[in-house]
C-alpha cells in the first residue's frame, strides 16, 4: 500500500487521490444488486490523460488491479471495485472539447453527463440521440463502456453507433488512438467499435469523437391502453410491419404503471394491462400518431390518446423515465433484467415473465424499450428475507433463460459486469468465448483492467 501511494503520489496532485477508507468504500459497488465488490486501496479522480497514463504505468509496474468508474449508475456490478484495487473515477475529467455544426461532431472527455452534452449541443441545433433513463446522471465514458441505449434507440440506434474516434490509455499506459472524424472511414480493423461496450476490460477512454444529427422536429407522444401485455405486443408488431419509423415505442406493464402513480402521482390509467408510449418526431407527428392510433386499436387497445402539445408529451416521457426508480420503491430491493429478443418475440417474453413471477411468487414488474425487443423485468423482492432473495435470483435467471430461448441476448444495454458473467458462455459459445479472451490478453495481458467482469 505505501509502495503504490508513493508511486502514484510522484505523478499526481493531492487532491487525486483519497485514501480514507470510509470514502473510498463509497466507490466499491454501482447500482446492481447481487454483486460482489471490494475494498479499494486508493481511489484516483484524475483530470488529464497524463494523469491517467500515470495511473495506468503505475498500476502495470506494480501489478495493482484498475477498475475504471463512471458515475456508478450501472445495474451489472461492471463498476465494482476488487480488494486491494486503484478505482480510476474519470467523473473530474468532464470537459466538452468541440462542437462542430460543419462536420457535426463533438469531442468529449469521459465524464461530460449525457444530458449536459445534450443540451449543450441543442444550442448550435444539433442533437445527440442516445439517452439512457439515467441521463441527468450517467457519463459518456460510462455510456461508451456499456454500449447504452435508451428510449429513443428504435429510430437513432445506440451509443455505438454515434462513437466516430477514441483515445485510450491502454494497461501499459500507451496512449492509443482509434477512428476518425471523418464521415466515413474503413482503415483497419474498427478498434472503435471494440471498445465501445468492453467495460472498461480493454483500456481507459479518456477522449471521444461522437457524431451528432440535426435537431429534429419537438416530437408528440400517443399513450395507448390495452386489456393484455400480448395485445400491446401485438399493436408493436403491427406499427413496424407497416414501416412507422416512431422516435419512440415504449411499454409499461400494469405493476410499472401503478409504481409510478404512487411514486408520483402521474395520473397513469391503473385499469390498464399494459401502457404503450409511441412518439414521432417528423415534420407531421399528428398525422403519424394517427395511423399508429389505427393500428393500435386494430390490436384491441381500450383507449388511444395523442398528446396534444409538446408539454403533455413530455410528461408522458417522464413517466416512462420514472419506471425503474418508481419499480424500486416496491420492496426493499430490485434485480433489474435487461433482455431483448426479436420484436416478433416480444410478446412471448412478457408472457413468459408473468408465468415466472406466478410460478416464484413474486412481483415483477416490465419496462421496455418496445421498439428494439427491449425488456427490462424487475424483480421486487425483500432483501432481509433470505428466501424471497433466493427466489428473487432464480427468477432473475429464468428470465435470461427465457430470453435466450427466444432467439434474444442477455444484455441489450446495460452490459455483462459481475451480474451475467456465468451467462455469457452460455450465449457466446466455446468458440466465441475463447476468441474474446484472446482479445482480453492481446490489450490486457497481464488482466489488470476491471478483472473479474464479463468472463
Amino acid at each position: 500500500m505505501d509502495a503504490l501511494l508513493e508511486h502514484l503520489r510522484a505523478g499526481l496532485p493531492a487532491e487525486a487521490l483519497i485514501t480514507d477508507p470510509d470514502v473510498t468504500a463509497s466507490y466499491a459497488h454501482d447500482m446492481a444488486s447481487f454483486c460482489d465488490a471490494g475494498a479499494p486501496a486508493v481511489v484516483v479522480l484524475p483530470r488529464t490523460v497524463e494523469e491517467v497514463q500515470h495511473v495506468m504505468r503505475t498500476a502495470t509496474a506494480l501489478r495493482v488491479p484498475v477498475v475504471p468508474q463512471g458515475a456508478r449508475t450501472g445495474l451489472s456490478g461492471g463498476a465494482n471495485a476488487c480488494d486491494g484495487c486503484i478505482v480510476l473515477s474519470l467523473v473530474k475529467m468532464d470537459r466538452i472539447l468541440e462542437i462542430s455544426q460543419v462536420d457535426r461532431i463533438a469531442v468529449v472527455e469521459p465524464g461530460v453527463v449525457n444530458a449536459t452534452l445534450s443540451r449543450a449541443v441543442g444550442e448550435h441545433g444539433l442533437y445527440y440521440p442516445p439517452d439512457p433513463s439515467s441521463w441527468e446522471m450517467c457519463t459518456i465514458g460510462g455510456n461508451i463502456g456499456t454500449a447504452a441505449g435508451g428510449l429513443c434507440c428504435v429510430k437513432y440506434g445506440v451509443t455505438a453507433e454515434y462513437v466516430l474516434g477514441l483515445e485510450v490509455v491502454l494497461a501499459d499506459g500507451r496512449l492509443l488512438s482509434t477512428g476518425r472524424r471523418t464521415a466515413k472511414g474503413v482503415a483497419g480493423y474498427d478498434l472503435t467499435r471494440l471498445f465501445v461496450g468492453s467495460e472498461g476490460s480493454l483500456g481507459i477512454v479518456v477522449k471521444a469523437v461522437l457524431a451528432l444529427r440535426p435537431q429534429p422536429p419537438q416530437q408528440l407522444v400517443l399513450a395507448a391502453e390495452f386489456p393484455s401485455a400480448a395485445a400491446a405486443c401485438d399493436a408493436v408488431c403491427r406499427i413496424m410491419e407497416h414501416g412507422h419509423t416512431p422516435s419512440l415505442l415504449e411499454l409499461m406493464d400494469r405493476t410499472t404503471v401503478r409504481a409510478v402513480n404512487a411514486m408520483a402521482a402521474m395520473g397513469l390509467p391503473e385499469s390498464t394491462e399494459a401502457l404503450l408510449l409511441c412518439a414521432f418526431d417528423t415534420p407531421d407527428p399528428a398525422a403519424d400518431l394517427a395511423a399508429v392510433g389505427e393500428l393500435c386499436t386494430a390490436a384491441g387497445a381500450t383507449e388511444v390518446v395523442p398528446a396534444e402539445d409538446a408539454a403533455e408529451s413530455e410528461l408522458l416521457l417522464q413517466a416512462r423515465r420514472l419506471s425503474l426508480p418508481a419499480l424500486e420503491t416496491v420492496k426493499s430491493a430490485t434485480m433489474i433484467d435487461d433482455v431483448c429478443v426479436p420484436r416478433s418475440k416480444l410478446g412471448a417474453m412478457l408472457e413468459g415473465t408473468a408465468a415466472i413471477a406466478e410460478k416464484f411468487d413474486l412481483t415483477i414488474g416490465v419496462c421496455a424499450h418496445a421498439g428494439d425487443g427491449n425488456t427490462h423485468p424487475v424483480v421486487c423482492f425483500d432483501h432481509t428475507d433470505a428466501d424471497e432473495s433466493r427466489r428473487a435470483r432464480a427468477s432473475f435467471d429464468e428470465i435470461m433463460a427465457l430470453g435466450l430461448a427466444l432467439g434474444g441476448t442477455i444484455t441489450g444495454e446495460h452490459g455483462v459486469g459481475v451480474l451475467k458473467k456465468e451467462w455469457l458462455d452460455r450465449e457466446l459459445g466455446e468458440v466465441g468465448l475463447e476468441l474474446q479472451r484472446g482479445i482480453k490478453a492481446a490489450f490486457d495481458p497481464l488482466g489488470l483492467l476491471n478483472p473479474g467482469k464479463l468472463f
